[in-house]
């Protein structure tokens, strides 16, 4: 029997969500686009990906409402939409979850602080000074230990190598 392609018979909310962040690269993208990522060639060179599949994932995440396309200086830029902005809190999530079961040498490659008071949140995206779970807005990312390997090439891996708020744009 052949496995099928997609979750259409299944009938809850994650079989729904999987559907449109399920497939392959479709959370990388996400992630990038939380990260300030908004060029397809960035994209692109940032995720080693092919052309093809990532005009495809760009498109249904449009489709989907989790990106929207604007036109900045000449070019067309995928900015995030408060669906996809949503998001944060389960990515973060997935991020802790594979730094205890997968974690990678020397540590994290990046921390994520409350920008609000600076601490570190926890597993749950919440800041425990605070007592609050920030927008991803409000978190900083920071260049976390395992950030002291040989840097990645690119410009998008050089600008993500600084603290920058998630959410705003790399330019």
């Amino acid at each position: 029997m052949a496995i099928g392609q997609g979750y259409a018979e299944q009938d809850c909310s994650l079989a729904r969500a999987l559907e449109i962040v399920g497939e392959r690269w479709t959370l990388l993208i996400v992630r990038d686009s939380l990260f300030g990522v908004r060029r397809f060639s960035d994209f692109e060179h940032h995720l080693s990906m092919s052309k093809a599949v990532l005009t495809q994932r760009l498109s249904m995440l449009v489709d989907n409402g989790l990106l929207q396309r604007e036109p900045v200086g000449g070019r067309e830029e995928y900015a995030p939409t408060d669906a996809l902005v949503g998001l944060w809190p389960v990515l973060h999530a997935l991020t802790e979850w594979g730094e205890r079961v997968a974690p990678a040498p020397g540590g994290p490659r990046r921390l994520f602080r409350h920008a609000a008071c600076g601490t570190r949140l926890d597993g749950h995206g919440r800041c425990s000074v605070c007592d609050v779970v920030p927008a991803a807005s409000a978190v900083e990312m920071h260049p976390g230990p395992g950030m002291s390997g040989s840097p990645r090439p690119g410009a998008v891996s050089r600008a993500l190598r600084d603290t920058k708020r998630l959410v705003d744009p790399i330019r």
